[in-house]
């Protein structure tokens, strides 16, 4: 019989510009979780420190972070994904939701394409080149694999990234996020239309609490390739568990072939 894939989205209280604080949360709830081998865990948008612009103390130049998720995917034999602040050579943050395998190698790294110029984002985040996807092999000696394209925040409101990341093969969407309470309808909204629009799945994690400048109201939430929810966190901290069928989005894509009819792009 073969093993379902899951996915664990992990909502964490923001703890701000608090590393040691955030990675106890996390860790915390990974562990609750009690993810089998091969999962993949996501975890949200500079689940590290908060959605902060302070990079000479939010930055990863110590590696601290990295070394973080590399240690969590090897001790729990997952698949991380988990953005945090790396330094450019323009001296500009890198917004790098950073993948790593069960084996505790480093798999992939993905630089937000999209700063929040709305939120001065931009102002301190250089965005990266461009959309990339990794493999997740849940059981290899099951020939359970799929392809996953990651995403961060404010990258959900541009679908030409998705678009491209169905071009390059991704059955599922990863996005980790700091997305404020204001505009919460919004974020469901644009998951399950990119969910839609690529018929493949759609995982968007999310964190909760507040910082010096907003509140968060988590809603972390996964979305089928119908469109078809797949469940939806509360406020508060907590993890929401997925079964993913790659085979679900093959069959969709077969039986209703829009990809096939793209002009346009």
């Amino acid at each position: 019989m073969i093993s379902p894939m899951r996915a664990h989205l992990i909502q964490n209280l923001v703890h701000w510009e608090d590393k040691p604080a955030n990675f106890r949360a996390v860790e915390a709830l990974v562990r609750a979780a009690d993810p089998a081998p091969g999962d993949l865990v996501l975890l949200p948008e500079l689940f590290d420190t908060g959605f902060s612009f302070n990079l000479a103390l939010t930055a990863d130049s110590d590696g601290v972070s990295l070394a973080f998720v590399l240690d969590l995917a090897r001790r729990h034999r997952v698949l991380v994904q988990g953005a945090r602040t790396v330094l450019g050579p323009d001296g500009k943050g890198r917004n790098c939701a950073t993948i790593a395998s069960p084996a505790g190698d480093l798999l992939a790294e993905y630089h937000k394409i999209h700063p929040f110029s709305f939120g001065r984002e931009n102002e301190f985040f250089s965005g990266g080149p461009g959309v990339l996807t990794y493999a997740w092999d849940a059981q290899p000696q099951q020939a359970q694999r799929t392809v996953v394209c990651p995403a961060v925040c404010y990258d959900l409101r541009f679908p030409e990234l998705f678009r491209r990341g169905a071009q390059q093969g991704a059955e599922v969407f990863a996005l980790g996020a700091n997305w404020p309470e204001a505009r919460a309808e919004h974020r469901l909204t644009l998951a399950k239309a990119r969910a839609i629009e690529n018929q493949a799945y759609v995982l968007v994690v999310n964190v909760a609490g507040r910082d010096p400048h907003l509140v968060y109201s988590g809603g972390s939430a996964a979305f089928g390739p119908k469109g078809e929810s797949l469940g939806q966190l509360g406020p508060e901290p907590g993890t929401l568990t997925v079964a993913i069928d790659p085979q679900a989005v093959r069959d969709w894509r077969a039986q209703f072939p829009a990809l096939r009819d793209i002009r346009v792009l």
